[in-house]
């Protein structure tokens, strides 16, 4: 990444087969996605499907949601807390247990997503900084700088990425 004085970010130019999330739209867009999307925690699989999307923002990765019934029953239970985005609504946050292990607030939804996102109702995303693994296509994923947002960073995509320490700005 580069960027001047004024703090213009300087895309990276994207390759056969990527993508930029530069290109990505605002407001977000939710796509289907085709890849399997496989997620371990404790030890375990805990999701496991074919059927996930992921929404699609100017400037962040991907954040990948999963159908709440691909889950192993017992993985997900109702955690403390909410919070609000402007497009999607008010998200409510999940524990995500397994093999005796438990990562709070490692998941969210929302119930009532608003106009626009109602492909995400029953749908959780993942912070994949504190799964064991995320994975997309086979293919492990990187977790997102800053882990606020929980963007699901592939080989197919090129930032630079917000989210990491002095990107606040953008």
């Amino acid at each position: 990444m580069t960027s001047n004085r004024s703090r213009r970010v300087v895309p990276l130019p994207a390759g056969p087969g990527q993508e930029s999330v530069w290109d990505y739209p605002r407001p977000p867009r939710v796509e289907q996605v085709s890849k399997r999307v496989v997620v371990r925690f404790g030890g375990a699989v805990i999701a496991d499907t074919t059927d996930a999307v992921r929404v699609l923002e100017t400037s962040h990765p991907p954040v990948f949601y999963v159908p709440r019934g691909a889950f192993v029953d017992g993985s997900l239970r109702p955690a403390a807390g909410t919070t609000f985005c402007e497009f999607k609504g008010e998200a409510s946050y999940l524990d995500v247990v397994s093999g005796g292990a438990v990562a709070p607030s490692a998941g969210w939804f929302y119930a009532t997503p608003r106009k626009g996102f109602t492909e995400l109702r029953d749908m959780i995303a993942l912070y994949p900084g504190r799964m064991d693994s995320c994975e997309v296509g086979g293919e492990v994923v990187q977790a997102q700088d800053g882990d606020f947002y929980g963007g699901w960073i592939t080989s197919e995509i090129v930032g630079p990425f917000k989210g990491a320490p002095g990107t606040w700005g953008w």
